[in-house]
């Protein structure tokens, strides 16, 4: 197999036709075809659908591909370790949709401007999926919150802990958290992720009935209705970073205090963990005064 041949299938995946693909890698569209058709024959199978216009990659030709990126991103770390340079290549991130995602952009650049080298690709999603893609090695790290139940493979190494405040419409009346949880109408944060679990249980231990108002499945949303005058809620410190945030009543939530934590979950033998170490310390430094360091 050969890698120039992955590498056209990804252009063609990429640019969407095999006469885009063609500039991409510089080869003439009957040599494009000519590489898939010898890739085809050599695994035995049919990588792209032809009746189509343009052609389809096949459910076989979308698992080559994958194998593809794999292959080449290996590779590429290869010859990046063998020059003895550890902060290169790419680096295979993901994040739960979380207000601490909007870390990881910030801490990107940052990595990127200290080693030029070094390329990332970031995907967003589920915790358990990306959980589920560290271990299997289709990503090097991932952000994920506090989880029961990590694999014995996997190590997790939390960068943030952060409080969490119930927020109020600006001119709200400080009083008493419990009491204006009775009281005021109650926005809440409904989600499958770890952090509603959290607030809704802190909640049921507390006893309070709240006045539920409204359902949302997403903090910054939440913070903008609370902003409107909808109602109170419950959010996380990194979720009030806005000016007009200083307006809004910010009291503690929980007794004590309730925190969440967020941290990068990686592999336990990993031939990037020199990098992924990096990258949790300039996390931790954007986290400021709630940011932790990496534990040995």
């Amino acid at each position: 197999m050969d890698t120039r041949q992955l590498k056209t299938l990804i252009a063609i995946d990429t640019h969407g036709t095999f006469a885009h693909a063609a500039d991409v890698v510089r080869l003439t569209p009957s040599a494009v075809s000519q590489q898939i058709q010898a890739l085809e024959q050599e695994l035995g199978i049919q990588l792209f659908d032809r009746s189509a216009r343009p052609p389809k990659l096949t459910p076989q030709g979308l698992q080559v591909l994958e194998m593809a990126k794999d292959i080449l991103r290996r590779e590429e770390d290869t010859k990046a370790a063998l020059r003895g340079d550890q902060i290169s290549g790419t680096l295979m991130l993901g994040s739960v949709r979380s207000s601490a995602l909007n870390l990881l952009p910030q801490a990107i650049v940052q990595m990127r401007q200290q080693y030029p080298a070094l390329k990332t690709s970031l995907r967003v999603s589920l915790s358990a999926t990306l959980i589920a893609d560290v271990a299997a090695g289709r990503l090097d790290a991932a952000v994920v919150a506090e989880h029961v139940g990590f694999p014995q493979a996997l190590r997790w190494s939390p960068f943030l802990r952060e409080p969490l405040w119930l927020i109020a419409p600006p001119g709200t009346r400080a009083r008493e958290p419990m009491a204006l949880m009775r009281t005021l109408p109650y926005v809440r944060f409904r989600s499958a992720v770890p952090l509603a679990n959290l607030i809704d249980t802190e909640i049921s231990r507390l006893g309070v009935v709240t006045q539920d108002i409204a359902e949302i499945d997403t903090i910054g949303a939440i913070v903008t209705c609370v902003r409107q005058g909808l109602g109170i809620s419950v959010v996380p410190h990194k979720a009030l970073q806005e000016p007009e945030d200083l307006n809004l009543l910010r009291l503690p939530f929980g007794r004590p205090q309730i925190k969440r934590q967020i941290g990068l979950v990686e592999r336990t033998v990993s031939p990037r963990e020199e990098i992924i170490a990096r990258l949790h310390a300039v996390l931790a430094e954007l986290c400021g005064e709630h940011g932790l360091p990496r534990r040995p």
